[in-house]
């Protein structure tokens, strides 16, 4: 079986823990090549060469695609896709983008967050935020598919696969990129940080969830929060970790403020570590946590932060 990898590549950089962990999955499926896209994307491809089990590198180093635009790129893989069976993903914003565009071209159903492969042609897949795995089989030629990366180890560095550069397709001219508003900041991505510090509706206002950063930049942790806290305008959208946020799985995960309702939980219950700071004893969040401290956050939090 020959499966093409897409691999996350932001701003011309590849995302190396997001890549290398879709990597892990898609090696149960068969010999990976890894798809480079992006505008001067010949280091995104080096790195990807160096992850332990790629059969082969491809690099579409191409103006059309160095916004991430999915149409283009989408036209891309379709143009490729006939010497691969499978198709695959992360499951993050872009590749969750381009990647259903890819099965619409190719007339296949598209199979989203797989979290556990079977064989060639089923999957396993959470539904009900996470409270039920669902097994998919798939009779269709070709499958395309993206990968909850929280759910797999990131494949090693040490390979050795070869470069190949290919010539991109003509641009559709369905989309064209305006501009990207990214906030700045020195903490960790989210999605891949070791350590994650989250604060929900508990902590009360944004001028209050300086508390939540403090701690997490005292732990050198990505900040998060429940989506009542974005919802309420404590927190900015992309914090958000849920059901209908970011899937994180990080080595400790310290949940403040938080109740744990289930769309939460779906978007951290794999981490290995959870925390859990809340003056409510009967909070559903201590029923996942490891850890668990009834208390004041405004008491708790910052008398923490000092001892850390």
């Amino acid at each position: 079986m020959a499966v093409l990898l897409l691999a996350e590549i932001v701003g011309g950089e590849i995302s190396i823990d997001q890549t290398a962990k879709a990597l892990s999955a898609a090696k149960e499926l068969g010999d990976v090549t890894i798809l480079c896209a992006s505008a001067g994307c010949s280091d995104a491809a080096e790195a990807a060469a160096k992850l332990d089990g790629v059969a082969k590198v491809l690099c579409a180093d191409d103006a059309a695609y160095g916004n991430g635009l999915a149409e283009p790129i989408a036209d891309l893989i379709v143009s490729l896709a006939g010497d691969y069976d499978h198709i695959v993903g992360p499951s993050t914003a872009s590749a969750k983008n381009i990647l259903p565009r890819v099965a619409a071209l190719l007339d296949v159903m598209v199979i989203s967050d797989v979290m556990g492969v079977v064989d060639a042609d089923t999957f396993e897949r959470p539904i009900y935020a996470g409270n039920a795995i669902q097994t998919v089989k798939s009779a269709d030629a070709k499958k395309v598919l993206s990968v909850r990366t929280a759910g797999y180890d990131a494949a090693s560095e040490g390979g050795s696969a070869s470069v190949e550069t290919i010539s991109a397709t003509a641009n559709p001219g369905l989309s064209e990129w305006v501009e990207d508003k990214v906030q700045e900041s020195d903490r960790p991505e989210l999605t891949s940080a070791k350590i994650v510090v989250s604060g929900g509706r508990g902590v009360g206002s944004e001028e209050d969830f300086a508390i939540i950063e403090a701690l997490a930049d005292k732990l050198g942790a990505a900040v998060g929060a429940s989506r009542a806290a974005v919802d309420s305008g404590y927190a900015p959208n992309d914090w958000q970790v849920g059901q209908t946020g970011k899937v994180v799985a990080p080595e400790l995960y310290v949940a403040v403020g938080i109740s744990g309702a289930i769309q939460h939980l779906a978007g951290m219950k794999d981490s290995k570590v959870i925390v859990a700071i809340n003056k409510d004893e009967e909070a559903p969040i201590f029923q996942v946590a490891d850890y668990g401290l009834v208390a004041d956050l405004f008491d708790a939090v910052p008398e923490l932060t000092k001892a850390l």
